[in-house]
């Protein structure tokens, strides 16, 4: 066996026969280089509409301030911290792929690489949103960052959560888009290199002369592993922080030392979720078939499975915690949460974060693109819940039974939110069509070794043990981008 194929026990990471370095570059450019088909313009128009609304629910609040808002004298965080730990939490599929993958060596990580970045630094753009829409006074938002002697005091007042929630944000997104932009820098050469006219001086731009020699790409190796491992304490530090907020208070529900690694899992279990949700339909839409295959989908589920799991002995230790405490408020606040008024949301978080996870313990399910898409747009839907539920339930009811509250969010709460949505959409789909969804380059570097193709010329070459190749032939069966006809003979 040639030194430089991997092992035929190994399933494919690109599918199909006859692909070329020239064919890569053309099936991942197409979405870039011809006009968009009538599924992104649907898509496009549904998410403007939604960040249209976007507009009009955060101008509203602005104008009217946030007693627009459901909130009230006991509930003083809901929607608005619910939304911002939501989004920040989707962000981190993207930094655990793009850094801790690329530092463990794991390829398949290739693929899907690109979209996942991309995917952070959209979603961090709307969780600052709402780092800006809570402030009562939005126009002294630069008072989070350290200020002049002018203005009294050298440095802001680090009691704040709100700046810890500012200095994870800007941290979190300065290395993920530096990251992000890092490795776009060859496949925006390529683009460069095949446009005419105004689109090629735009791309040139933006490729920062990138001349493709070997000295280029020996500081882009470098450069790449020197921000994985910066980035790799992110994954971490940031949701760790966003934990803070909460952890370091001395409310019942929020006073707990497990909401860093509780928070960091859930942030991975739902980003994870929502990279498939996104990639499953850009997948079939794009015809990508070939290079995001069963094997990634598979992998990203085992993930999930991993991630529910701690989320769900984390939901247990939690109550065994309060009662082991022996305090009656710690007691009291998470009876509260699973039988007082929004017990249904207490149920609805456990359903869709700890039971349904499970089912991806059964390879039919786990293989199934329909159900797979489905639970992940159920594992956001109780990650949502998830923070609503520490937020909200710990708050509507505290050491005074006369000043229990409800919370009822108002038209402006939800349009906010359903805004942000609308957002993140419109900014991934304006991505698709400016930028290649899959980091050409990476995945051209997976061709001689780890392509379908590569292993089929190593079985007809006789270089295989043949207990070998029928166990790698039964592999393929679970990919819909194989044709089984072809290891009909073998």
């Amino acid at each position: 066996m040639s030194g430089h194929n991997e092992s035929i026990l190994r399933e494919p990471l690109i599918t199909g026969d006859n692909i070329t370095y020239a064919k890569i570059t053309d099936d991942i450019l197409m979405p870039v280089e011809n006009k968009p088909n009538k599924a992104w313009w649907i898509g496009f128009i549904v998410a403007s509409l939604g960040a249209l609304l976007w507009v009009v629910a955060v101008s509203y609040t602005f104008w009217n301030g946030i007693g627009s808002w459901g909130l009230n004298k006991t509930v003083g965080w809901a929607w608005d911290i619910t939304g911002f730990v939501w989004w920040v939490g989707i962000g981190h599929a993207g930094t655990l792929i793009s850094a801790v993958l690329l530092l463990f060596r794991q390829n398949w990580r290739n693929s899907i690489n690109r979209s996942a970045e991309a995917m952070t630094i959209f979603a961090v753009i709307c969780a600052a949103t709402y780092v800006v829409s809570h402030m009562g006074r939005p126009w002294l938002a630069y008072w989070v960052l350290p200020l002049p002697n002018q203005f009294g005091s050298l440095w802001v007042n680090f009691n704040s959560p709100l700046v810890w929630d500012m200095f994870a944000i800007s941290t979190y997104f300065s290395v993920s888009l530096l990251f992000w932009y890092t490795g776009l820098l060859p496949d925006i050469a390529t683009i460069r290199d095949r446009a005419v006219g105004t689109r090629r001086k735009i791309y040139s731009i933006f490729s920062f002369g990138w001349s493709g020699s070997v000295k280029t790409w020996q500081r882009f190796e470098a450069v790449s592993l020197i921000l994985a491992g910066i980035s790799t304490p992110l994954v971490l530090s940031v949701h760790t922080i966003v934990s803070m907020d909460f952890a370091t208070s001395v409310i019942p529900g929020w006073h707990t030392t497990i909401f860093p690694p509780y928070f960091v899992a859930g942030a991975i279990f739902s980003g994870f979720a929502m990279v498939l949700t996104l990639l499953l339909v850009a997948r079939k839409v794009l015809g990508l078939e070939n290079y995001i295959t069963m094997f990634h989908i598979e992998s990203m589920n085992k993930i999930i499975i991993l991630t529910g799991s701690i989320v769900g002995v984390a939901y247990l230790t939690e109550f065994f915690i309060a009662w082991y405490s022996g305090s009656e408020y710690e007691q009291y606040a998470f009876i509260n949460r699973s039988t007082g008024p929004y017990w249904w949301s207490y149920w609805m978080m456990m359903t869709c974060n700890v039971i349904s996870p499970q089912l991806l313990w059964f390879k039919k399910i786990r293989l199934s693109i329909k159900a797979t898409w489905i639970l992940s747009i159920v594992v956001n839907v109780g990650m949502w819940f998830e923070r609503f539920v520490i937020i909200v339930t710990s708050l509507h009811r505290d050491y005074i039974p006369s000043s229990w509250a409800m919370f009822y969010p108002t038209w402006v709460d939800i349009s906010v939110f359903v805004g942000s949505i609308g957002l993140f959409f419109t900014l991934f789909l304006l991505f698709l069509r400016v930028l290649p969804s899959i980091a050409i380059a990476e995945v051209k570097l997976l061709l001689k070794s780890a392509s379908e193709q590569a292993k089929m010329k190593q079985i007809k070459e006789g270089h295989e043990n043949k207990e070998y190749v029928a166990e790698y032939i039964e592999s393929l069966e679970k990919f819909d981008s194989v044709k089984q006809e072809d290891y009909a003979k073998i």
